[in-house]
C-alpha cells in the first residue's frame, strides 16, 4: 500500500507532467495573425481607409522627432477639421436637437489620460482632451464644464453645424426615424495609435457620435479603456461603431488584455468581436470593429459586419487594408 508522502509525491509528478503536456500542446497551436501585418517601428494606424492622411500625418511628427503622443493628436486633428467627414468634428452629423455634440480622448505610455464629452462648439475636441490630461486632476470634463475649459485655455468657439450636414438634419426631421447605418460613408469614429522611434506608445478617439442620437448621448469614443485604451508594455486598441456595444464590453481595455496574455492582435480583436456576439441576440445589425497594435508593430483588425477598413502608416509606405468580419451571409 502507498504510504501518504509517495501517494502526494506521485501526484506531484503527475500533475507537473500534466502541465507540460498542456503547455507544449498550447506551444504547437499555430498563432492567427492578420496576413496584412508585420513587425516594424515607428507606425501609426487608424480606424477607416479614407484617414491616410490622419496616419501621414501623425508619421509626419514621429519623423519630425515628436511623440507618439503629438502624433495622435496630429492625426485625430485630421478628420476633425474636415467637414466633408460627417462623422468627426467639424461637419460631424448633429443629434436629434440639431446639435453637434463632440467626444474624445487620449492616452501616453505613462498612462495618463485626458477626455471631452457632451463638448460643443470647439473643432479640435482632441486637443481640449489633452490639456484635461496635462493640466487638469481629471480624467474627463463633460458638456458644459468642458466647454468652460477649452474657453479658458483659449479654444474658439465656432459653430460645428455645416450647410451640408444642417441639410441632411432637416430632410431627417420629416421623419424622425433613428436608424444608425452600418458602415455609412465608410466613415465613423477615428481610432489612432501609434508608437514613436522611442518605442512609446499613444493613442487617441474622436467622434461626433451616431448621426441624429438623443441629446446627451455619450459613446464609447471619450472613455479610456471602451473606446481606446494604450499600454505601453502591452500595446493598445481602438473601436469603432456602436458605441454602446463597446461600453458594455470594455472593448479596447479586453483587447488589450488578451494580448499581454499571449493573444496575437488579430485573435485579441476576434475574441472581442466574438464577446459582443455572444452576449446580443441580433448583433449582425449592428457593427462594431477593432484595430490593435502590440509593441512589435504587429496588428490586427476585425469586425461583426463586413465593410471596415483602415489605414497604415509602417516601413515609409502608407496602405488601406480591409478587415476580416464575423458575419458572412
Amino acid at each position: 500500500m502507498l504510504n501518504r508522502r509517495k501517494f502526494i509525491k506521485g501526484g506531484t509528478a503527475l500533475a507537473a507532467s500534466a502541465t507540460i503536456l498542456s503547455c507544449n500542446t498550447e506551444d504547437q497551436t499555430e498563432k492567427v495573425n492578420n496576413p496584412n501585418s508585420k513587425e516594424g517601428l515607428p507606425i501609426s494606424i487608424a480606424t477607416w481607409g479614407p484617414n491616410t492622411a490622419a496616419v501621414d500625418a501623425a508619421m509626419n511628427e514621429i519623423t519630425n522627432g515628436k511623440t507618439a503622443l503629438d502624433a495622435v493628436e496630429a492625426g485625430a486633428k485630421v478628420p476633425e477639421g474636415d467637414p466633408n467627414d460627417m462623422s468627426v468634428g467639424y461637419g460631424g452629423r448633429p443629434d436629434r436637437e440639431g446639435k453637434v455634440t463632440l467626444d474624445a480622448c487620449i492616452m501616453d505610455a505613462e498612462m495618463n489620460a485626458g477626455s471631452v464629452s457632451f463638448m460643443q462648439n470647439i473643432k479640435h475636441p482632441i486637443s481640449v482632451a489633452r490639456r484635461v490630461m496635462e493640466k487638469t486632476p481629471h480624467v474627463m470634463l463633460a458638456g458644459e464644464g468642458a466647454l468652460k475649459f477649452a474657453r479658458e485655455e483659449g479654444f474658439e468657439e465656432i459653430d460645428l453645424l455645416t450647410d451640408q450636414a444642417k441639410k441632411e438634419y432637416e430632410e431627417w426631421l420629416k421623419t424622425s426615424e433613428y436608424k444608425p447605418k452600418a458602415n455609412i460613408e465608410r466613415h465613423d469614429t477615428i481610432g489612432i495609435m501609434a508608437i514613436d522611434t522611442s518605442n512609446k506608445i499613444a493613442g487617441a478617439c474622436t467622434t461626433s457620435g451616431m448621426a441624429y442620437k438623443m441629446h446627451g448621448r455619450v459613446g464609447d469614443s471619450p472613455i479610456i479603456g471602451a473606446g481606446m485604451y494604450v499600454d505601453d508594455e502591452v500595446g493598445g486598441a481602438v473601436a469603432t461603431g456602436v458605441g454602446e456595444l463597446v461600453i458594455k464590453t470594455c472593448g479596447s481595455f479586453l483587447i488589450t488584455e488578451l494580448m499581454r496574455q499571449g493573444r496575437t492582435p488579430q485573435e485579441a480583436c476576434e475574441e472581442g468581436v466574438k464577446r459582443i456576439a455572444a452576449k446580443l441576440k441580433d448583433f449582425e445589425n449592428y457593427q462594431v470593429g477593432f484595430l490593435a497594435i502590440n509593441k512589435k508593430g504587429e496588428h490586427g483588425a476585425f469586425a461583426i459586419l463586413k465593410g471596415f477598413n483602415y489605414a497604415i502608416n509602417q516601413g515609409g509606405k502608407t496602405e488601406v487594408f480591409e478587415s476580416e468580419y464575423l458575419v458572412k451571409n
